[in-house]
């Protein structure tokens, strides 16, 4: 379920102003979510699922919007070469948090070495795919879809897969989206709500109760979508306070809706998270150092809120972006568009540590560009064969190599 459609058949305008003003209400905002109800409820253990994916384990996507630069994420301080092509921009070594004797993280970061000390985060390096395109808009479309760079397609990768294998009828939504507009992976069909205020659910849906039968097709799509809205409202309660601190930033906000969701709603597959910003073509140290400490914190707090739920040792967090960002440092003290990336995953059931290869910086294309090691519909297998154990071949279009970055 969309809350916009592309259909441009004329319809009744007071049924047209209900809906857009209700869908609005309901549209996601970077600004702060307000507080839930003071009454606390204990989450009910996640029911067994009617549906051949087990559905009881969540998926939190976190796009990292605009290609956040990963060698400048999970440093390569190791490599002579790092240094010599970034000598404005390298992270200076003794700043770096040490993961192993090559590579270390950005000290934004820093607030994630007790989940890697724990196990619970880990790398996935030199992701991308074949035949990179750098456009933002294709590239992210590319991403969405899990399709080859040479093939379009109307659908995310999740709609198809719920398509295949539904989720349970008693679920409030199969997934929500919380922080961009976009549906991502989640267009193309799935019953998605893109959420500001989780408290104020029940409320908007009320603005779009029965209002009569159609007499147009696109009426009649209208509100069938209002109908969904309601329908989702009655499996959402979101009556829980958290003792998580959440951060008092944007992407803050947004995790505060996120936990707030997953505490509040009857169920739900998936959930996108967003943090934009990260197309750092200009003074990078700056601006990366305040989104990845933000990112940082966020996560963190994701962690906090989804173990008070209990619900972390049954949520997978993966992180992606369109693409990374050029070894080689700009004239304007940022980096461009670049191929292979790195990636986060976070989990009570993630296998930590470091997963994949690393780029080499001694074997670059005509582009600048390193070779990337994981193609990224095999983050995706992983997602699909290991955590909601279903078979992949049907919606990425063939077989990939899953990642061993989840614990059985």
């Amino acid at each position: 379920m969309t809350l916009f459609t592309n259909h441009r058949a004329s319809v009744p305008s007071p049924a047209r102003r209900r809906f857009v003003a209700a869908a609005a209400a309901l549209l996601v905002t970077p600004v702060a979510a307000a507080g839930v109800p003071a009454r606390p409820a204990p989450l009910a253990a996640p029911a067994a699922p009617d549906t051949a994916a087990d559905y009881r384990r969540l998926l939190v996507l976190v796009e990292l919007k605009g290609g956040n630069d990963g060698f400048n994420t999970l440093v390569p301080y190791a490599d002579p070469l790092y240094r010599t092509l970034r000598p404005r921009l390298a992270i200076a070594r003794d700043a770096i948090v040490q993961l192993s004797d090559r590579a270390g993280l950005h000290p934004a970061l820093a607030p994630l070495l007790p989940l890697w000390q724990a196990r619970e985060l880990a790398l996935i390096e030199g992701v991308s795919y074949p035949d990179p395109n750098l456009s933002h808009f294709r590239s992210i479309e590319i991403w969405n879809t899990a399709s080859r760079s040479d093939q379009y397609m109307s659908k995310g990768w999740l709609t198809r897969t719920f398509e295949a294998f539904a989720t349970p009828s008693r679920f409030a939504a199969d997934g929500f989206v919380i922080g961009s507009y976009d549906l991502g992976p989640l267009e193309g069909g799935a019953r998605a709500l893109t959420i500001a205020n989780p408290a104020q659910l029940e409320h908007h849906a009320s603005l779009v109760s029965d209002h009569g039968s159609a007499h147009t097709e696109a009426l009649a799509h209208i509100l069938t979508v209002e109908a969904d809205i309601v329908r989702a409202a009655t499996r959402f309660r979101p009556e829980r306070t958290f003792a998580t601190a959440f951060p008092a930033n944007p992407f803050g906000n947004v995790v505060r809706s996120a936990c707030e969701v997953v505490g509040g709603a009857s169920g739900v597959a998936a959930l996108k998270l967003t943090l934009n910003g990260f197309d750092t073509h200009v003074d990078q140290l700056a601006r990366q150092a305040r989104l990845l400490d933000e990112l940082a914190q966020g996560l963190v707090a994701l962690r906090a809120g989804l173990v008070e739920l209990g619900r972390w040792d049954d949520t997978l967090v993966l992180t992606y972006a369109e693409f990374g960002r050029r070894p080689h440092e700009n004239a304007s003290a940022g980096t461009d568009h670049g191929t292979a990336n790195v990636h986060f995953a976070l989990g009570g059931r993630v296998a930590g540590g470091l997963h994949g290869a690393t780029p080499s910086l001694d074997r670059l294309g005509p582009d600048g560009n390193p070779v990337p090691t994981v193609d990224f519909r095999s983050v995706y297998a992983t997602v699909l064969e290991r955590w909601w154990n279903v078979d992949s071949r049907g919606v990425l279009g063939g077989r990939f190599a899953t990642l061993p970055f989840v614990r059985a």
